[in-house]
């Protein structure tokens, strides 16, 4: 998924900034990061308040998978939920939750 791509669908959230990292690109906003785009998919961030609300909707969880040791880890990063993909006003819902769970885990 280009940055121009990413913007778009954050458009409506406010401004954000995208930097690379873990082979993809972590998305930013107003300080905290909110999202990751890895492989092409893009990850919303979840929290033990949020998660409940990915799975409910049929997000699924990212796991990462360690190739040096061949372990995985649950990572707090959700698929965006397919009602909200194409859809501006319900992305900006999941967006809010996204960067709501990147402010508490600041805490």
């Amino acid at each position: 998924m280009d940055d121009d791509a990413i913007r778009d669908l954050f458009a409506r959230l406010g401004p954000i900034k995208i930097r690379k990292m873990f082979g993809g690109k972590g998305v930013y906003f107003d300080g905290p990061i909110v999202a990751l785009e890895v492989g092409g998919e893009l990850l919303l961030k979840a929290d033990h308040v949020s998660a409940a609300d990915f799975a409910a909707a049929g997000s699924q969880q990212w796991v990462y998978e360690g190739s040096a040791r061949k372990t995985k880890a649950s990572m707090p990063y959700w698929t965006v939920p397919s009602e909200a993909a194409d859809d501006p006003d319900k992305f900006l819902i999941w967006a809010r939750k996204a960067y709501e769970a990147s402010l508490r885990s600041l805490k």
